[in-house]
């Protein structure tokens, strides 16, 4: 049986089932999108998963059967993003999360049904392991809404799919069925709909009876390999990217993107 942890907020769960961690994104009315209080729980949530000896996997999902997390929630883009000064507070909230979405040392695995959007995908980005339903989509729909992507989660879903496909994915906004994602390398196995929550508990119990310190080490030392193999350069673009990424933020065409998307309808950009 799931013991619940507190948290400071509904719209996280963090339950623990014996050696498994469980963090489920729940904000079902809205498909899962991801709003400030929900980063911060997922900060609450990992690092009490971090710092609990007997958790040994940790398993991210969505509530509601229709969406993993369907990116940010731009109803309080207004309100919290609505220019690079406010991003640049969001993302200190938004930067505590990601951080331990980085550090936790244990498995991290995405147990994803249904959506799994923009920001929603690169939280899903951060786990070792991803398993989806036929049902899934995935993709990242910055360019129809004018906002600028972090240069971090670009990177990593370029070294993940590669350039080229990254490219596609980000240039033309498109969503990815199930079974395209699993042939680029972007999610790890493909489970029917009533069978996925058997198999993932099946997978984290293969995991939790190996040796934890071998585990550990491993996920530390594919970490630093990837972290590590183009640091000089990463550093260096981040900081021409950070500048692009403000002006989207401070454009027009964000104010036409976040009003389009409120209004239902396409939006009409202009390049400034």
């Amino acid at each position: 049986m799931r013991k619940k942890l507190v948290l400071n907020t509904e719209k996280m769960i963090a339950e623990k089932d014996e050696n498994v961690g469980w963090l489920t994104f729940n904000q079902p009315e809205k498909r899962n999108a991801v709003s400030l209080e929900m980063w911060q729980g997922i900060s609450d949530a990992l690092e009490q998963f971090e710092r609990d000896d007997s958790i040994r996997v940790v398993v991210m999902t969505g509530a509601g059967g229709k969406a993993f997390a369907s990116g940010a929630d731009i109803s309080e883009f207004d309100k919290h993003r609505s220019n690079a000064q406010q991003r640049a507070e969001y993302g200190e909230v938004a930067g505590r999360g990601n951080f331990w979405l980085g550090k936790i040392s244990k498995p991290l695995i995405a147990m994803i049904d249904g959506f799994c959007i923009g920001g929603g995908l690169a939280i899903s980005l951060n786990a070792d392991v991803r398993f989806a339903t036929p049902r899934s989509s995935f993709g990242v729909p910055a360019a129809k809404l004018g906002l600028g992507y972090e240069y971090a989660g670009l990177a990593k879903l370029a070294r993940l799919v590669g350039p080229s496909r990254a490219r596609d994915i980000m240039m033309t906004a498109r969503f990815m069925p199930a079974d395209e994602a699993l042939s680029m390398g972007l999610i790890n196995f493909v489970v029917d709909e009533n069978d996925i929550e058997s198999a993932v508990d099946a997978y984290v119990a293969k995991i939790a009876a190996n040796a934890p310190l071998t585990v550990r080490a491993a996920k530390a030392a594919v970490n630093t390999f990837e972290k590590y193999s183009q640091l000089e350069r990463d550093g260096e673009a981040a900081t021409e990217v950070a500048q692009l990424v403000d002006a989207c933020f401070d454009s027009e065409d964000y104010k036409e993107g976040r009003k389009a998307f409120a209004e239902k309808r396409a939006p009409n950009f202009k390049g400034h």
